[in-house]
């Protein structure tokens, strides 16, 4: 995508995540998230109300935020999909060190990805 949408999350990890309920509704979720190889990764729970809506209708919304919030903002339409465990775990940690850099201690990371049943939402954008 050479629009510089992807750009955006690579350096600014606030978004909103809009996905679809069952009835049509949408719903809205503040999320944090990264760009690794031209997607936009999130990480969710299994049981959370954005990841049931993903594995029905994978069409999404992403209103991507600078840090502080107020500033230049984008909008990313794309297709998801949900990434279970044990699979998601190396786009976990690509998330958290885009985020935040080097975890002290990466066993305790990943034991509590998998106590947290963590999953990983993988976002395409739309062309």
């Amino acid at each position: 995508m050479g629009d510089g949408r992807l750009d955006h999350f690579r350096t600014n990890h606030h978004a909103v995540l809009v996905t679809r309920r069952r009835d049509g509704r949408l719903q809205t979720s503040p999320i944090v998230c990264a760009t690794v190889d031209d997607v936009v990764l999130i990480s969710v729970t299994q049981d959370r109300a954005k990841t049931r809506n993903v594995r029905r209708d994978p069409r999404v919304t992403l209103c991507g935020l600078p840090d502080e919030f107020f500033g230049s903002w984008v909008q990313l339409d794309g297709t998801a999909e949900v990434v279970d465990l044990p699979a998601a775990m190396d786009g976990l940690v690509a998330l958290y060190r885009q985020v935040s850099g080097e975890h002290p201690d990466w066993d305790e990371y990943r034991a509590a990805m998998e106590r947290d049943r963590r999953c990983l939402l993988r976002v395409t954008p739309s062309p």
